[in-house]
């Protein structure tokens, strides 16, 4: 017998169609009711509950009351990663949706994956981060380094305030094929893109647009000195 994670339970929970679709639609970071979730997989009621049901006792979705309603979000960041990568393996490897819609090239510009950036603009922002020596790798490690203090400060970010999660990771674009910026600095910077007016993000919608002074400003944080 074999020892060891099993990997197989989780394998099946997320290669339903129907369960999919939930997943990948709480993949930017929102918590959506059952009959939302339902419309998404294209399912009943009933069969949404099911579905849901499973999800939770696998440890892939958290439920949580909110008066009448309940609400239901991904587990966590790793979960976003996780499904983050498994779509770049699928367009890798050719299994795409038959039909796509006219929001996917401006979820390719850019996007929310949990709650960071991610699309051409999130690999941009990573790649621009590193060019400026603001992040750095240490072996596998990412790191902040001192010059990306200084600069974390400068832009409006207070680094003790984010807390004990991982500061900076990286996350493999599924559209770009390279990587992007999560973790607590990602969501950060982010979030500090929406207070300055730079960008917004959709109603009901992953895609994030930015204005177009907004873009110029992003172009020149992450153009290298």
């Amino acid at each position: 017998m074999k020892s060891g994670p099993d990997i197989a339970p989780l394998a099946a929970l997320i290669g339903d169609p129907a369960r999919a679709n939930m997943l990948t639609a709480l993949i930017g970071g929102e918590a959506l009711t059952a009959g939302e979730l339902a419309r998404e997989a294209g399912v009943t009621a009933q069969t949404a509950s099911s579905h849901l049901a499973r999800l939770a006792a696998g440890g892939l979705i958290a439920p949580r009351r909110q008066g009448r309603h309940i609400y239901y979000a991904l587990a966590g960041s790793d979960i976003a990663a996780l499904l983050e990568k498994l779509m770049h393996l699928a367009e890798r490897t050719g299994h795409r949706r038959t039909r796509t819609g006219p929001a996917e090239p401006a979820l390719r510009k850019a996007r929310v994956c949990y709650d960071h950036l991610a699309g051409e603009l999130g690999v941009a922002l990573f790649d621009g981060l590193i060019a400026r020596r603001i992040l750095a790798r240490r072996g596998d490690v990412l790191v902040l380094t001192r010059k990306g203090e200084d600069f974390a400060q400068k832009f409006g970010i207070d680094l003790a305030a984010l807390g004990r999660r991982a500061l900076c990771k990286d996350c493999l674009d599924w559209s770009v094929r390279r990587s992007h910026l999560a973790g607590a600095l990602g969501a950060a910077l982010l979030n500090r893109f929406y207070e300055l007016g730079w960008a917004r993000r959709e109603k009901n919608s992953r895609i994030v647009r930015f204005t177009p002074p907004g873009l110029r400003a992003f172009e020149r944080l992450v153009a290298a000195a």
